[in-house]
């Protein structure tokens, strides 16, 4: 491993975090068109193994897999509106689904788990989100692409800094410690 990579590595997360904060349109149909050419590509490879393979015993696990990868991803291509649309709706469904079982979950527990309040209100704010998500689609996708641009600006900057130090430990210019 090399120190180089990590800091262009981390560099490179920033670089995509700003971009998904300055133009959040453009990402979501970026993030769309890289599912697609990824089960594309990923379902040619199964049909690949699948022909390739010497035993039978799974193979037609892997042709039907690689058909299902090879049509979702054409129809990801094709109509990548959609993908994000059916992608927005699932993250929805699994946000309003989580934040109902969080309450209930809180609730459950309150007599056992001191400070209960605040799964319930994990909860709430989950459910929140997926009826926001639900109600006004392209801010909720809009929402999200900040959510990975922050998340990619954190990594990131944590990347470089790591990479710096590592540098350090691998030139001799730091300290040996466990704390890198």
């Amino acid at each position: 491993m090399t120190w180089w990579l990590l800091t262009l590595r981390g560099l490179l997360a920033i670089l995509f975090g700003l971009l998904a904060l300055f133009w959040p349109g453009i990402t979501v149909l970026a993030l769309v068109l890289m599912f697609g050419f990824f089960a594309l590509v990923e379902g040619i490879f199964r049909l690949v193994a699948a022909f390739g393979r010497a035993g039978r015993e799974s193979r037609w696990l892997l042709v039907l897999g690689g058909v299902v990868g090879i049509a979702i991803g054409l129809i990801t291509l094709f109509w990548p509106g959609i993908t994000a649309i059916v992608l927005l709706v699932l993250i929805a469904v699994w946000a309003i689904l989580t934040g109902l079982f969080e309450i209930i979950a809180a609730v459950a527990l309150r007599r056992e788990i001191s400070n209960v309040w605040l799964l319930a209100l994990a909860g709430a704010f989950s459910f929140v989100f997926g009826i926001f998500m639900i109600a006004l689609p392209r801010q909720g996708a809009i929402a999200v692409v900040w959510l990975i641009g922050i998340y990619a600006i954190v990594f990131g900057i944590a990347m470089v800094v790591f990479s710096l130090r590592f540098r350090g430990l691998v030139y001799g210019t730091g300290t040996r410690s466990t704390r890198v």
